[in-house]
């Protein structure tokens, strides 16, 4: 699917095109693709973090043709439910094409959650302070995986490595609602990634 791309400096956490935008033409255009496959078999620290992992989605974010990350959803046996975001538990995994800085990465997603209606102007302050403390810089071939776990927050992994913590359940849905969320600002991409997340039967 192509579409023009909506201000947001990338599509989403972590890749946000912010990043490469000084590079890049003021305007440009997206694609996302969904393959998903629940046969796939989890990396270890998916497999680790959520027993029994199946892959609900995945796409692909480009800008003007250069591929930035693909974007992986994996979900358990209760699937994932956007009438119930903080039900089960999930891991959004990226897999970076291109060298971003951790910093722009940190306030392009604020700004995200901002565009989503996610939290107060306070909130977002300090979920901004604590994403600058977190999020590295990445270059190509780099994963940051984003898990969450019901009651315990969202836990940051870099290529398998713990990164830190945001033990704030209202972060989570911000966070994940960057991509997961009906207010999205890259639907195509978010539809790709539910592809299969509904509860198994």
């Amino acid at each position: 699917m192509r579409r023009r791309a909506q201000a947001w400096g990338g599509a989403a956490l972590l890749a946000l095109a912010a990043a490469v935008a000084q590079a890049a033409p003021a305007s440009a255009t997206a694609s996302a693709s969904a393959s998903a496959s629940s046969t796939a078999s989890a990396p270890a620290l998916i497999a680790q973090q959520l027993p029994d992992a199946r892959l609900a989605g995945q796409g692909v974010y480009t800008w003007f043709g250069l591929t930035i990350y693909q974007a992986q959803l994996w979900v358990g046996p209760q699937g994932y439910r956007g009438a119930a975001p903080d039900a089960a538990p999930f891991v959004l995994d990226l897999r970076y094409a291109r060298t971003l800085n951790g910093r722009k990465i940190a306030d392009a997603s604020a700004d995200q959650m901002r565009k989503i209606g996610a939290g107060s102007e306070a909130q977002r302050a300090a979920w901004l302070q604590a994403m600058r403390a977190i999020f590295p810089d990445v270059t190509e071939g780099m994963h940051i995986s984003g898990v969450y776990s019901p009651g315990a927050g969202t836990r940051f992994y870099l290529d398998g490595r713990p990164l830190g913590e945001v033990p704030d359940p209202a972060f989570a849905r911000a966070f994940f609602g960057i991509w997961l969320d009906p207010a999205s600002t890259d639907g195509d991409l978010r539809t790709a990634l539910l592809r299969d997340a509904a509860p198994s039967p």
